[in-house]
C-alpha cells in the first residue's frame, strides 16, 4: 500500500482577534464578479485557528491550513505568520 499525504488547503488573511488562549480569529478576503453587472465584489470571511503558542497578535498576515475538528469552531491551524504588524 502506497502512503499518500494528503494535499490540505490553505488560506491567508489577517489576525482580527487575539484574546483567546490558544486560538486566534482571522479574517480572508476574496474577490469575484457579480454575475449579472460584472463589477468585482470583496468576500470576507472569518474562520477560527488553532495557534498553540500564542504566536499572533492582531494585524498579523498569517498562512493556516486545513485540519480535523479541534472544538465547535476551531477547524484551521496557524502553518506560518508571513508579516508582522507594525
Amino acid at each position: 500500500m502506497e502512503d499518500k499525504k494528503k494535499v490540505r488547503k490553505t488560506l491567508t488573511g489577517v489576525v482580527v482577534s487575539a484574546k483567546m488562549t490558544n486560538s486566534i480569529s482571522v479574517k480572508t478576503e476574496r474577490i469575484v464578479r457579480h454575475k449579472l453587472y460584472g463589477k468585482r465584489i470583496r468576500l470576507h470571511k472569518k474562520y477560527m485557528v488553532d495557534d498553540p503558542a500564542n504566536t499572533c497578535s492582531i494585524g498579523d498576515k498569517v498562512l493556516i491550513e486545513e485540519c480535523r475538528p479541534l472544538s465547535k469552531n476551531k477547524r484551521w491551524r496557524l502553518r506560518e505568520v508571513l508579516l508582522r504588524a507594525v
